[in-house]
C-alpha cells in the first residue's frame, strides 16, 4: 500500500517543498496543508477535517512549520497535533516534542534532567525576580537573555549589568537568563548537528565575528573535523532523545576549555546553511527515515495479527 504523508507547512520555500519531492521520489503520496486549515469536527469519522483526506487518515504527518498566531490559535493547532497522535497517526515532530522545544525553559530543564551539559539557566516572571538572579549570577559570569519563544538568534542580548535587563513589556514579563559560555573569539564558533530517528544526518560548525553565530546573521557554515564528530554526535543524539524529537537541529557550543554544552534543540529546524556543506541530502534522509519507520511499523502490525500456530513436541 502506498503511504500517504501529510506535510504541515505554513511557509513557502524550496526547503519546505524538498521533503515532499523526496517522499514522492520514494513512492509516497504527499499532500501539503497549513496546520491552521485542519479543523476539529466531532461529526466527522475521526473528529478532524483534514484537507485532501476524507474518511481515511494520513499514514504519517510531518510538521515543517507552524505560523505565528494568537495564544488561542497556537493552542488549537497544537491540539490538532495532539489529536492526530491520539488517533494513532505518527507525527514528526509530535505536539509534545514541539512544545518542549519551543519553550526554551522546558528544553533546558529536560537536558539537565537527562544529565547533559547545558549552561545554568533561569526562567522567571517579573523584573524584580530577574534582577535578583542577575545580581547573584553576574558576579560569576555575564548572562545571555533570550526570548522564551524565538529562533535564528532574534532578540538575544548580553547582560553584563542590571541596567542591561530590558523592561517587562519587551520580554512579555518573562526573563530567560542563561550563563554565557566563555569561548575563544573572534572569530566565534558553535555547532549545529542534525539528528533524525536517533542517527546523525549531518553537522556543521558556524564561524562568525559575532558571538551570536547564526547563519542568518552572517556566520559561515563549515565542515566539522573528524576530531569533533564523535562527542558532538553522542551529545546531539542524547539531546534529541531528551525532548522526544524524531528529528531536530541541536545547537552545541564549545567552551574555551574544550567542553561542549547544548544550548537549544530545534524541532522545526531550517537547514539551508547546513545543506551547503553537507554531503548527504537532508530532505531525502528525513524522507527515508520516515518511510522506513512506517514500513517497520507495518511489519510489527502484520506480525501481531498473524495467527499463533502451536507446534507439538512430537511434530517439532
Amino acid at each position: 500500500m502506498i503511504p500517504r504523508i501529510l506535510i504541515l507547512n505554513d511557509n513557502a520555500g524550496r526547503r519546505y517543498g524538498s521533503i515532499g519531492y523526496r517522499l514522492r521520489r520514494r513512492g509516497a503520496a504527499v499532500a501539503t496543508a497549513p496546520l491552521s486549515e485542519i479543523a476539529f469536527d466531532t461529526e466527522g469519522p475521526h473528529g478532524l477535517a483534514i484537507p485532501g483526506f476524507a474518511e481515511r487518515l494520513p499514514d504519517a504527518v510531518l510538521v515543517r512549520s507552524i505560523a505565528a498566531g494568537s495564544f488561542e490559535a497556537i493552542t488549537r493547532r497544537l491540539g490538532v497535533l495532539h489529536a492526530l497522535g491520539r488517533l494513532g497517526v505518527p507525527v514528526w515532530n509530535s505536539a509534545q516534542a514541539i512544545e518542549r522545544c519551543v519553550d526554551k525553559s522546558m528544553t533546558t530543564f529536560l537536558l539537565k534532567q537527562a544529565g547533559l551539559r547545558t549552561p545554568p539557566t533561569f526562567a522567571v516572571e517579573g523584573r524584580a525576580a530577574a534582577e535578583a538572579i542577575a545580581a547573584r549570577e553576574l558576579v560569576r559570569t555575564p548572562l545571555v537573555l533570550k526570548p522564551l519563544f524565538g529562533a535564528q538568534g532574534r532578540g538575544i542580548r548580553m547582560i553584563r549589568a542590571l541596567s542591561d535587563l530590558p523592561m517587562t513589556e519587551e520580554v512579555n514579563d518573562v526573563y530567560y537568563l542563561q550563563h554565557y559560555v566563555p569561548r575563544d573569539g573572534p572569530p566565534f564558533r558553535d555547532f549545529r548537528v542534525f539528528v533524525c530517528a536517533g542517527k546523525i544526518v549531518a553537522m556543521m560548525s558556524r564561524r562568525g565575528t559575532d558571538w551570536i553565530t547564526n547563519v542568518n546573521r552572517g556566520a559561515i557554515p563549515e565542515l566539522v573535523s573528524a576530531h569533533d564528530e564523535t562527542e558532538l554526535a553522542e551529545l546531539a543524539i542524547a539531546a534529541a532523545a531528551a525532548v522526544g524529537a524524531a528529528f531536530a537541529g541541536v545547537d552545541i557550543v564549545p567552551a574555551a576549555d574544550g567542553s561542549l554544552s547544548v544550548l537549544e534543540v530545534n524541532s522545526m529546524p531550517a537547514w539551508s546553511g547546513l545543506q551547503s556543506v553537507a554531503a548527504v541530502n537532508i530532505a531525502d534522509a528525513i524522507a527515508a527515515a520516515l518511510l522506513q519507520f512506517l514500513a517497520e511499523r507495518a511489519d510489527k502490525v502484520t506480525a501481531a495479527a498473524r495467527p499463533y500456530r502451536f507446534v507439538s513436541p512430537a511434530n517439532s
